[in-house]
């Protein structure tokens, strides 16, 4: 049976059906969170659902392609009529480029589909669910980032750009959300093992992998508000002393950091 600690709220999971997405739903349903799960294959979907089940969870499972608009429009409307309003919104859903090759080598085709399913994606979930949250002025929104979005990486082209612009994405609406109580995080789970980074050549030696427990201990967290001060800002769940950030919330508010920013080269540039 649930904890209790989540009881009456709802959450929207993207890319339920497998990895991250499905352990972050079982592990919200077992705090007593009801779970909307979308993703494009339906048996995975009832397969995370049966497990929700388990834990005393109400659910339901749809079927969409984030990339279309409409799709997810009509599946936000099928969870909130079964479950209630949406406090919680998981953008999960993601792809990593198929091939570890330069731009000039990449296929043209699969790299926009990566930045389409990591961008348009999660515009397209928060166009539909914000205003919601929005006009009851309460909400929480987790993107599922990733330290690919920090730094630049020549093999891994469209996942990096698409992930260093969901993250800004989420910079440019933190203010105008924090006028309506609703709390955007970017929180990356860091280098853990699922189907997606098991094909990734650069993890084929890898050793030791994140902790997925601990990502959904971080997301249950932030659905209790536990990190509501680091509105706007992002998370490395691999390797921040989330206790440290939580105590410095404010400095970080205040020295802008946590964020993607132009760094100028002195006093005198222009951009500073």
């Amino acid at each position: 049976m649930p904890t209790g600690s989540l009881v009456g709220q709802v959450a929207l999971i993207t890319g339920a059906g497998r990895g991250i997405g499905r352990e972050l739903a079982v592990g919200l349903a077992a705090e007593g969170m009801s779970v909307g799960l979308l993703g494009r294959t339906q048996q995975t979907l009832i397969d995370t659902l049966k497990e929700c089940a388990r834990h005393g969870a109400r659910g339901v499972a749809v079927t969409a392609d984030v990339t279309r608009f409409g799709s997810v429009r009509e599946a936000v409307r099928v969870v909130e009529r079964d479950l209630g309003p949406i406090d919680l919104l998981i953008n999960n859903a993601g792809q990593v480029d198929r091939a570890e090759v330069p731009l000039w080598e990449a296929d043209p085709t699969q790299w926009w589909q990566v930045v389409e399913t990591n961008l348009r994606g999660p515009f397209n979930m928060l166009r539909a669910v914000l205003p919601g949250m929005v006009e009851r002025r309460r909400g929480r929104v987790v993107n599922l980032n990733s330290g690919f979005a920090l730094r630049p990486d020549g093999h891994y082209t469209a996942y990096a750009t698409s992930k260093g612009a969901l993250l800004q994405l989420s910079d440019n609406i933190a203010d105008s959300l924090a006028a309506h109580r609703v709390v955007v995080l970017d929180i990356s789970p860091g280098a853990v093992a699922t189907d997606m980074t098991a094909g990734m050549p650069m993890f084929k030696d890898m050793k030791t992998w994140g902790s997925i427990p601990y990502m959904v201990a971080v997301t249950v967290d932030a659905a209790r508000g536990r990190f509501d001060a680091l509105h706007g800002r992002f998370i490395h769940v691999g390797r921040d002393n989330l206790e440290e950030l939580v105590a410095r919330a404010e400095a970080i508010r205040e020295s802008d950091a946590r964020t993607l920013r132009l760094r100028p080269y002195g006093p005198d540039d222009p951009v500073a």
